[in-house]
């Protein structure tokens, strides 16, 4: 069996490569250089401040100016990297980002001295996304991205009470915050009594549903919501009072009573108006007829000129034997319309006047 044959040894061009390699890593090396983060993540709270890390170290071979630069890389990569703040020729530029006016600036009044950190002042949750560090000294050039998620606080967490609170039903607790940031968990508790929760209950702690089943008056009392992400909590409480279940057949019978009263009431009413109508009607007919049958009244002296005038006559045919039995009427008491049209009167008057006429014949 013949050995194996030994490898060729390398050629001239392939130790020039290796050669020209190891020359350009120890160029490398010798260049400007950032400083690794501890951290490549960050988690603020809104209205937080944070600090993005960007430290470097020069080389001697670098010559060129220094050129220190924050860009906002977009989400939408048709989008350019939008520039916040700069440091070039040794001025500082700020005024590239709108929504950061007032609220960014380097961590370090001199930049020149390797340290290009970036302060970024009450966090909006707008502020979330990656930015990146470059630092330019020709002919050295280095980068570093950093992600900045700033997260909103549960806030106006608020708890009600879903379902009949009556011994025996199934009850509901929900909780939930009207702001806050993913992802949000709810934890309810007892306040009150012992401060357990019933064996009874199961909790949803993402939906924030506490489910109480066959509720009991041990049930009773005050539970708290606890709403919480990773840069807060908030709560809500909320009282709850188990009770007897309602007579519901006597509630419906008062009701028809009641509703049976007010008809009766109702209809005495309608009556009463009406018939208070009619009577008023019925004294203005009658009112009307009365007053078209009665003739005219007349007047009084006409009455009294004639009674006289009658009276005279009478007086005049008799001689005076027979005025001993006449007894003469004033003129004080001349009858009135009144008189004339009492029958009573009238009858009287005409036999006194018969009485004369037989005194005069005899």
């Amino acid at each position: 069996m013949e050995p194996p044959l030994a490898p060729p040894p390398p050629s001239l061009a392939v130790l020039l490569l290796l050669a020209l390699a190891l020359l350009g890593s120890a160029g490398l090396t010798r260049s400007l250089s950032i400083t690794p983060a501890d951290q490549s993540m960050f988690e603020k709270a809104e209205g937080e401040k944070v600090t993005l890390p960007c430290t470097f170290v020069l080389s001697d071979e670098d010559e060129g100016p220094l050129d220190i630069e924050w860009v906002l890389i977009p989400t939408d990569n048709q989008k350019k990297e939008q520039i916040i703040i700069m440091y070039a020729v040794d001025r500082i530029y700020n005024h590239y980002y709108a929504a950061m006016t007032g609220r960014m600036q380097f961590t370090s009044a001199d930049p020149r001295s390797g340290d290009g950190s970036l302060d970024i002042l009450n966090l909006k949750s707008s502020d979330t996304g990656t930015y990146q560090c470059k630092v330019k000294k020709a002919p050295g050039v280095q980068s570093q991205k950093i992600q900045l998620t700033v997260l909103v606080k549960p806030a106006r967490t608020k708890c009600s009470i879903e379902g009949s609170q009556e011994i025996g039903k199934d009850v509901t607790l929900k909780c939930a915050s009207q702001e806050g940031s993913p992802l949000l968990s709810y934890d309810w508790r007892r306040v009150s009594g012992t401060q357990e929760l019933p064996a009874t209950s199961t909790l949803n702690r993402n939906t924030g549903e506490l489910l109480l089943k066959n509720a009991s008056q041990e049930y009773s009392g005050v539970y708290s919501c606890v709403a919480s992400n990773r840069v807060g909590v908030d709560e809500c409480s909320i009282e709850l009072n188990v009770t007897p279940p309602i007579n519901t057949a006597g509630i419906i019978a008062g009701a028809i009573v009641g509703t049976l009263l007010g008809l009766s009431l109702l209809a005495f009413l309608v009556f009463c108006c009406c018939k208070k109508h009619r009577e008023k009607k019925y004294e203005k007919e009658v009112h009307h007829d009365i007053r078209e049958d009665v003739p005219p009244p007349k007047s009084r002296s006409s009455t009294a000129r004639s009674y006289i005038g009658s009276n005279r006559s009478s007086l005049g045919s008799m001689s005076p034997s027979n005025m001993e039995g006449y007894t003469k009427t004033p003129y004080s008491q001349v009858p009135s319309e009144d008189f004339e049209r009492t029958s009573g009167q009238n009858q009287t008057f005409a036999s006194s006047k018969r009485q004369v006429i037989v005194n005069q014949r005899s």
